[in-house]
């Protein structure tokens, strides 16, 4: 942003070489194309206090369905969906921070409407939800795994953490 008095304040270009923690799997901070595909989870912006001194975790992506053009088809079974709960993808795991885990449809005559199916686990609870939703997980609570079971139209994520890094 431009110099200013308040323009240190706001962040408009993607935080680059974001390392990923072990339970993000494969995940990388990035947009558009890799490997000739285009990414099914594609970052717009990334905030912690390497980007603004003082600001607290925060990360915005959209998520794409595989019907989209270019996209890698993705089928979850069963041992996939084991495998997750244990291994490769995003497993339970925790912060030492709050969180806020959202997910919004894209549906602009209703946007309550999901446009998929997300399961989702705090601690040994599964939840399935179909609707854009919010989620409070208190500091230390076990979250994931995070399954798409269908996804029938782009989401928008939004996470923040009270934490000044993502760990």
């Amino acid at each position: 942003m431009a110099e200013s008095k308040y323009g240190k304040y706001i962040c408009t270009e993607l935080k680059q070489g974001v390392v990923m923690p072990g339970f993000k799997g494969d995940q990388k901070i990035g947009q558009g194309y890799r490997d000739g595909y285009r990414m099914s989870l594609e970052h717009v912006i990334w905030m912690d206090e390497e980007v603004i001194p003082g600001a607290f975790y925060a990360e915005c992506t959209w998520q794409w369905p595989n019907t989209m053009k270019d996209q890698r088809q993705m089928i979850i079974t069963p041992e996939m969906r084991a495998r997750m709960k244990s291994g490769p993808g995003i497993t339970p795991h925790s912060h030492p921070f709050v969180e806020l885990f959202c997910y919004f449809g894209t549906n602009m005559d209703d946007p309550s409407d999901l446009g998929g199916e997300i399961e989702f686990w705090l601690e040994d609870e599964e939840f399935r939800l179909t609707k854009s939703f919010m989620v409070y997980i208190p500091a230390g609570m076990k979250h994931c795994p995070l399954i798409f079971h269908r996804m029938d139209a782009p989401m928008f994520h939004l996470t923040l953490g009270s934490g000044h890094m993502y760990v």
